[in-house]
């Protein structure tokens, strides 16, 4: 075939595809368009690996006509491998990145415009004005919207992950009550260490994070959830360290530590020595994802304890502070992007609002009807065959709450939530005067960026460091020395940092 009638051939053969793919939108923003792949970047999760068969991509197939082509790396793996993509320009055609990534890649025609799509894609544009938040975290400098953030939690601020633990089996036997303040709280792990002279009471399964020694702490005597965060009484920007308390703070987690009601290694556990202490009764009070209890007990009894039980204590705080914990966030801190190189760029936005339609995230955040789901008093709840902790049997059988996958996490917990023991049910009622709504997302200047990247990284690792130096007793907490922790975090630019935190937040969302 002679190079002319090559091309004409391929310009035929295009022309056929395209006539093929050309099609009207069916029911909740469906196809009925010829059948398409894309790529779509994702990883393997410890409960079961990335499957070309399942059962809910077939039916999603049926009703758009799309298939994905999943691109499967290892956990370890995955920031490298998208960060590689975003650099090269060489992302798959869908993609989940951080609101920020798409951001500040978007106008540099990495990821699709969803914007210049939404006349086409209703419930995209139902979606970004129901969620106001999402809309703002997924606009770039440039105006555009580019990537469709996750939901994690219900528009009411309700829903919530941590629980404090304590080994309900020891409590019963000793004859020991659940703590309602601070005093309380050091009374019954002392009680503990006499009645379990082998074992160091409290024990955390980290220093930083949602559930670290001193995020826990922090707010417990500051009202201040982290380093920097939101204050729920004022609605403004604080640095717990700052803030009346952390003195006493270290002071409290010093004397813990010298009477050995503290895992004396809590600096440097690893989340595996934590669960084996935990659950080898080396220590017994904890605070950690509520949505791990049952699953941790089947463990402890597991472990050689047949009395092995977790029970929940009440939230409490040092005098004068509201005990409180911070709702899961509505609005995701990751989002579904488009690759701006993708194939058919309206087909794949119809595609990506089917996915954010009812039908669509029903497939993603609950599986199918009758299989995997009912409903009861018309509301979701999963399979009872699957137990307490479904999410095992959901992501492994059926790619169902996938991370990388669903776009509504939320839809998923509820359903979860309604097949709760009545225990587990009880747990969050008790909890459900303590919420109070998470923080709304910053969106930051480039900037803001830049001064976060030079100044963050090493304040909170002096934090970090200074604390432990403290509540270990290798410096002696004076109050000579606590003003000198204060004065260099000032010079580490904890002002600075403060001030912008403040700053975006009054941009974004107007100061409120």
């Amino acid at each position: 075939m002679n190079p002319n009638s090559k091309r004409a051939s391929l310009l035929l053969a295009a022309a056929l595809a395209a006539s093929a793919m050309a099609g009207c939108s069916g029911e909740d923003g469906g196809t009925t368009d010829g059948p398409i792949s894309y790529s779509w970047l994702v990883y393997d999760r410890p409960e079961g690996k990335v499957r070309s068969d399942w059962e809910i991509f077939k039916e999603i197939e049926a009703k758009t006509g799309v298939k994905p082509e999943f691109q499967v790396v290892s956990q370890e793996g995955l920031a490298e491998k998208k960060q590689i993509m975003i650099a090269t320009n060489t992302v798959t055609d869908f993609i989940q990145v951080t609101n920020q990534e798409g951001r500040e890649n978007g106008p540099e025609k990495v990821f699709l415009n969803l914007a210049d799509y939404l006349d086409e894609a209703p419930n995209l544009k139902a979606f970004y004005d129901k969620y106001p938040e999402a809309k703002a975290v997924a606009t770039g400098a440039d105006g555009g919207i580019y990537t469709v953030p996750v939901l994690e939690g219900d528009a009411e601020g309700k829903g919530f992950n941590f629980i404090w633990y304590a080994r309900k089996d020891l409590m019963v036997k000793h004859g020991l009550q659940a703590p309602g303040t601070l005093d309380e709280f050091y009374a019954l792990l002392k009680s503990l260490k006499e009645k379990e002279p082998d074992s160091y009471p409290l024990i955390t399964s980290a220093i930083t994070g949602d559930t670290g020694l001193y995020t826990v702490f922090g707010r417990m005597f500051t009202g201040i959830e982290g380093y920097f965060n939101i204050d729920p009484e004022s609605g403004d920007y604080a640095f717990a360290p700052y803030r009346d308390g952390y003195k006493e703070m270290i002071r409290f987690l010093n004397k813990l530590y010298a009477e050995k009601l503290l895992d004396p290694e809590y600096a440097i556990l690893t989340p595996a020595q934590w669960e084996e202490r935990l659950l080898r009764g080396k220590s017994s009070v904890t605070y950690f994802w509520k949505a791990d209890r049952e699953t941790l007990i089947d463990k402890g009894k597991q472990a050689g304890t047949a009395a092995f039980e977790l029970g929940a204590m009440p939230m409490f705080a040092a005098d004068g502070v509201k005990p409180y914990q911070f709702s899961r966030p509505v609005v995701g801190a990751v989002g579904r992007a488009v690759s701006a190189k993708v194939k058919d760029k309206e087909r794949a936005v119809k595609f990506l609002d089917y996915l954010a339609g009812e039908e669509g995230s029903d497939y993603l955040s609950l599986g199918i009807e009758g299989k995997t789901y009912e409903l009861a008093d018309g509301a979701p709840v999963y399979n009872k065959d699957f137990g307490p902790s479904p999410f095992t049997t959901l992501r492994k059988d059926w790619g169902v709450w996938y991370d990388m996958i669903t776009l509504n996490n939320a839809k998923s917990r509820a359903a979860w939530e309604q097949g709760l023991s009545d225990e587990a049910k009880a747990i969050n009622e008790s909890y459900a005067s303590f919420i109070v709504p998470a923080p709304k997302q910053l969106v930051k200047t480039q900037e803001e960026l830049e001064l976060e990247k030079s100044k963050l990284t090493n304040l909170t690792k002096h934090i970090d460091q200074k604390l432990t130096e403290f509540i270990t007793g290798k410096t002696p907490m004076t109050d000579e020395a606590f003003a000198q922790f204060t004065d260099q975090l000032q010079k580490l630019g904890a002002d600075e940092l403060l001030g912008m935190y403040q700053t975006a937040y009054d941009r974004t969302y107007g100061g409120g």
